[in-house]
C-alpha cells in the first residue's frame, strides 16, 4: 500500500491542474470587476444586485443538460470550446468598455455566458480527474485542485482584481480572457481522448432524450446511500452558510466592531484555512479515515454557527474560520474522491453535476433566507438556526459514514472500468 500512495499524480494532472487554477484566477477577477463595473454604472441597488442572480441563474438551468453533455462528449474538447468560448465573451466586454458600449444588458448577457460555461467545465474536468490519475492519489489530486482555486479566487483575485480595475476597468476582463486562453492550450496539451463510449444500458447517448439521461442520473445517485447523504447534506449546510455569511457583514459591524479591512480578514481566515486543509488533506484523511473527517466536519458546522451566534470576540470567530476553512476543504476533497470511486465513467458528468445543481440551490435559498431570518428573528438568528440544523443532521446521518460502509466505498471500483485514454 505505500509502494501505491508514493505514485505521482503525473504530468497530465499537472497540466489540468495548472489549467484548473490559472481559470480560477481568471473566475475570481471577474468576480471582483463585474459589481464594480455594475456600480460604476448605475447606483440603483436592485440593478448592482440582478448582476448575483445573473450568475446564480445558469447554475440552476443547466447544471442538469450540462452533466449529460459532459457524458456525451470528448470531456477534453469540452473543456477547450467552453474557454475559447469565454475567451470571445471577454474580449467583446472589454472591448465595449474601451470604446465605450459596455452596457448593462451587454455585462449581463457575458456574465450569464461564463457561467454557464463554468458549470459545465467544472463538471468536466472531475470526470476527467479518475482517467488521469491512478485510484490511490484522488484525495492527493483533489487536494491540490482545492488548493489551487483557493488561493487564486479568495486570496490573489480579490486584491488584483480591485487593483487592476483601478487602473483601466477593461483591464480585469482582458486579462480574464487570457487566463481562459492559457488554460484552452494547458487542456490542449493533455495527452488522450476522454469520451465514454456508451452508456451503462448500451444504448446510444445520441438517442436518448436530455431528460431521460438526467433522470438515470437522479435514479442512480438516489440508489447510492453514502452519496446521497453527501449530496443532500452539502445542499442543505450550503443553505445554513450562505443564510449565515449574507449578514455576516451586519455581525462584523455591530458585535465585533470591525471595519471594511476586518470583516475582508475573515473571509481571509477561510481561505488561509481552505489551503492548509488542501496540502495536509489527503495526508490528515488517511490518518483520521474519511469516516471520521466528515463526522468531525460535521461538528465544526455546528461549532461556526454556535460561535457566531454567541462570541463577540474577532479573534475567537477568526479561528473558527480557519478550522472551517479546514473543514471545507477536507469534505470538498472527501466528497469528490468519494464521487469520482463510486459513480460509474458514462455517469460521471451528470452526478457530478446533479451535485453542483444541489450545491447552487443551497446557496441561492440560503442567500434569500439570511436577510429574511436576521431582519424578523434578530440578527443572530440565522446562525442558531444553522446551529440546530448542524447539530440535527449530525445526530441523524452520523451511522450513515460507520467506517465499514465508507471503507467499502474506498475498496471498490466503480459499476465499470474508468477507460484509460487514448492517443
Amino acid at each position: 500500500m505505500g509502494e501505491t500512495a508514493a505514485e505521482p499524480l503525473g504530468a497530465r494532472f499537472i497540466k489540468l491542474w495548472s489549467a484548473s487554477t490559472t481559470s480560477a484566477l481568471g473566475s475570481g477577477l471577474a468576480t471582483i470587476a463585474v459589481p464594480l463595473l455594475v456600480a460604476s454604472r448605475t447606483s440603483n441597488p436592485l440593478t448592482v444586485s440582478a448582476a448575483s442572480g445573473v450568475a446564480w441563474l445558469p447554475w440552476l438551468l443547466f447544471a442538469l443538460p450540462g452533466g449529460v453533455l459532459v457524458d456525451r462528449v470528448d470531456r477534453r474538447r469540452l473543456m477547450i470550446l467552453i474557454d475559447w468560448l469565454r475567451v470571445g465573451a471577454m474580449l467583446v466586454l472589454g472591448t465595449a468598455i474601451v470604446t465605450g458600449h459596455a452596457g448593462i444588458p451587454l455585462l449581463y448577457s457575458v456574465l450569464f455566458v461564463i457561467n454557464t460555461g463554468e458549470i459545465v467545465f467544472r463538471a468536466a474536468s472531475g470526470a476527467m480527474i479518475p482517467a488521469v490519475v491512478p485510484r490511490s492519489r484522488l484525495e492527493r489530486a483533489n487536494g491540490w485542485l482545492v488548493g489551487g482555486t483557493t488561493l487564486m479566487q479568495q486570496m490573489v483575485a480579490g486584491p488584483l482584481g480591485g487593483f487592476l480595475f483601478a487602473i483601466a476597468a477593461s483591464i480585469p476582463f482582458f486579462v480574464n480572457g487570457g487566463t481562459y486562453a492559457a488554460s484552452a492550450i494547458l487542456i490542449g496539451l493533455v495527452a488522450g481522448r476522454y469520451r465514454v463510449p456508451s452508456t451503462t444500458d448500451g444504448e446510444a447517448p445520441a438517442k436518448r432524450s436530455v431528460r431521460a439521461d438526467v433522470g438515470d442520473g437522479f435514479r442512480w445517485l438516489l440508489h447510492q446511500r453514502v452519496l446521497r447523504t453527501m449530496v443532500i447534506l452539502i445542499g442543505l449546510l450550503n443553505l445554513t452558510l450562505t443564510a449565515a455569511t449574507a449578514v455576516l457583514v451586519l455581525v462584523a459591524k455591530e458585535r465585533l466592531h470591525l471595519g471594511s479591512v476586518g470583516y475582508g480578514l475573515l473571509f481571509t481566515c477561510m481561505a488561509v484555512g481552505g489551503i492548509l486543509g488542501s496540502l495536509v488533506g489527503d495526508r490528515l484523511i488517511h490518518w483520521v479515515t474519511a469516516t471520521w473527517t466528515i463526522r468531525i466536519g460535521l461538528l465544526i458546522e455546528a461549532g461556526l454557527h454556535l460561535t457566531l451566534a454567541t462570541s463577540r470576540s474577532a479573534y475567537f470567530i477568526g479561528f473558527a474560520f480557519v478550522a472551517f476553512g479546514i473543514h471545507s476543504s477536507l469534505w470538498g476533497i472527501v466528497g469528490s474522491s468519494l464521487r469520482q470511486r463510486l459513480t460509474p465513467p458514462d455517469m460521471m458528468g451528470r452526478v457530478g453535476s446533479t451535485s453542483l445543481f444541489i450545491a447552487a440551490g443551497g446557496n441561492c435559498v440560503g442567500a434569500l433566507l439570511g436577510g429574511v431570518l436576521a431582519s424578523q428573528l434578530g440578527l443572530t438568528a440565522p446562525y442558531w438556526i444553522g446551529f440546530v440544523v448542524a447539530v440535527l443532521v449530525s445526530a441523524t446521518t452520523w451511522r450513515v459514514f460507520d467506517r465499514a460502509t465508507v471503507a467499502k466505498a474506498y475498496a471498490e471500483p466503480a459499476a465499470a472500468d474508468t477507460p484509460s485514454p487514448v492517443a
